[in-house]
C-alpha cells in the first residue's frame, strides 16, 4: 500500500498509524486482518524499523491493533459506539430490535414509581405523579456500553401493562407498541448531549466501583407526538471510556 502523500508533515511514525487508522474506520481493513509486518512497514515506508513499531504501538495503545506473538500484528474488534435513543428507535422500526451490531441488553427492570422532579418537568406532571421507569443495561464483548431508562406517562400502563414488567418487551420497543395500540406516532425527536462526572448513582448504574472518577456522555432523548405531548423520555448513561461515533454524507 503506498504512503500518503509528502505534503503531510506530521511525523513519519503519525503518518503511518494515521494511514492504518483510516482504512481500519473506513472498514477497508477489518477485525482479524494482519498488518504488515515492522520490517515490511519500514522497507515499504522508507523509515527506521523503531519507527515503524512506534507507529504500530501508537495503534495498539489506542486499541485498534493488538501484536500477537509469532503472527503479528492484528485488527482488533472495535467496542460498540454509544447509541442515542433516536438512533434505537430508528433501528427497532428497522429490526424490531434496539440492538446493534455486537451487543446484547440485560438487566430489564420496570415498574411505576414516583416522578422525580426533573422528570416531571420533562413531561409536564407534578412532581411525585406516577410514571413508568423502564431501564437496561446495554453490553458487548467489551463490557458495558450504557445503562439505558425510559421514561414514560403512566397512562399507558392501562393500555399495555406490559410495560410497567420487568421483562424484555416482544414486538419492538415501548414507542412501537404505544404506537400500534394508540396510534399516537412519534412526529418530534428532541435529542441532547452532556459530559459531566460520574455521580455516586451514575457508578452504581454502571456497575462501578463507588470510588471511581470518571467522566461519561449523557445522552437524552424526548420523543413527541403530534400534538408535542411527550410519549417518552429516554437518558442514556455511556460507560467512562465509550464513544459516539456516527456516519454522514457530506452534500456538494
Amino acid at each position: 500500500m503506498p504512503g500518503p502523500p509528502r505534503a503531510d508533515n506530521r511525523p513519519p511514525y503519525a503518518r503511518i498509524a494515521g494511514h492504518y487508522r483510516d482504512l481500519i474506520s473506513s472498514g477497508e481493513l477489518l477485525p482479524g486482518d494482519l498488518l504488515p509486518s515492522i520490517r515490511s512497514l519500514a522497507d515499504e515506508w522508507q523509515v527506521s524499523t523503531a519507527t515503524a513499531d512506534r507507529a504500530m504501538k501508537l495503534l495498539r495503545d489506542e486499541k485498534l491493533v493488538q501484536g500477537i506473538p509469532g503472527v503479528g500484528t492484528e485488527v482488533m474488534t472495535r467496542p460498540v459506539s454509544l447509541s442515542s435513543g433516536s438512533e434505537r428507535h430508528e433501528r427497532s422500526g428497522k429490526t424490531k430490535s434496539s440492538w446493534g451490531v455486537g451487543e446484547k441488553s440485560s438487566g430489564h427492570t420496570a415498574g411505576i414509581v414516583p416522578a422525580p422532579e426533573d422528570i416531571a418537568d420533562v413531561l409536564g406532571i407534578t412532581p411525585g405523579d406516577d410514571v413508568i421507569r423502564r431501564s437496561r443495561v446495554y453490553r458487548d464483548a467489551h463490557g458495558i456500553i450504557s445503562h439505558s431508562t425510559s421514561w414514560i406517562p403512566a397512562e399507558f400502563a392501562q393500555v399495555l401493562p406490559e410495560l410497567a414488567k420487568s421483562e424484555r418487551l416482544r414486538g419492538g420497543l415501548s414507542l412501537d407498541l404505544i404506537a400500534r395500540a394508540t396510534g399516537r406516532q412519534v412526529e418530534q425527536r428532541v435529542d441532547e448531549e452532556t459530559a459531566r462526572i460520574a455521580t455516586a448513582q451514575d457508578l452504581k448504574l454502571l456497575e462501578l466501583e463507588a470510588d471511581t472518577v470518571a467522566a461519561i456522555l449523557v445522552l437524552t432523548a424526548r420523543f413527541l407526538d403530534a400534538d408535542r405531548q411527550v410519549l417518552e423520555y429516554g437518558v442514556d448513561l455511556g460507560a467512562p471510556g465509550r464513544t459516539r461515533r456516527t456516519t454522514s454524507e457530506v452534500l456538494r
